[in-house]
């Protein structure tokens, strides 16, 4: 009876160290993948063993790596891909690079766009903008929107950007 009160708290640690693990590497290699780009949002969530997939996404190709990677990593028994794959659309590929410059073009918005996969995501559909990541102030969460609300032909901004320590 002793040997089963203590595997049950060890069983319990495993199953934290081991969904800290998953979490660690599923994040990993969605940021490794090599054409994830500031146009992209990925995002998941992990439930034990099992990860599921969620956001937009430019190319169908991207949705099924992302998927493909996941799979592969030790100790997943399942995926599911809920990612969105967005219309194709000459009018939201015009947008996307207006809105790139008009927000990374502001002087105290350009370490943003450093690193491999910037902290700010511009998502694009039918002409409505989401704009999704982290910044470290909220004067740069409005800055980002304003810049986003000045480019023609955008039809709404939803600003989900997230401010950096905010709870504190």
């Amino acid at each position: 009876m002793k040997s089963a009160i203590f595997l049950l708290p060890l069983a319990l640690c495993l199953a934290d160290s081991t969904t800290d693990r998953i979490t660690k590497e599923v994040r990993h290699e969605l940021v490794m993948l090599p054409f994830y780009s500031v146009f992209d949002n990925l995002a998941y969530r992990v439930d034990g063993a099992r990860v599921t997939l969620f956001g937009q996404v430019t190319r169908p190709t991207l949705k099924s790596d992302a998927e493909n990677v996941v799979k592969k990593i030790e100790g997943v028994t399942g995926v599911t891909n809920e990612i969105e794959v967005l219309p194709l659309s000459p009018n939201d590929d015009r947008l996307r690079i207006a809105l790139y410059h008009a927000i990374f073009s502001k002087p105290e918005l350009q370490r943003y766009e450093m690193g491999a996969v910037p902290p700010i995501h511009i998502i694009v559909k039918n002409g409505n903008v989401t704009l999704v990541g982290v910044v470290a102030s909220q004067a740069d969460k409005t800055m980002a929107g304003m810049a986003a609300n000045s480019v023609p032909g955008v039809f709404s901004v939803k600003n989900d950007l997230t401010v950096e320590n905010a709870a504190r």
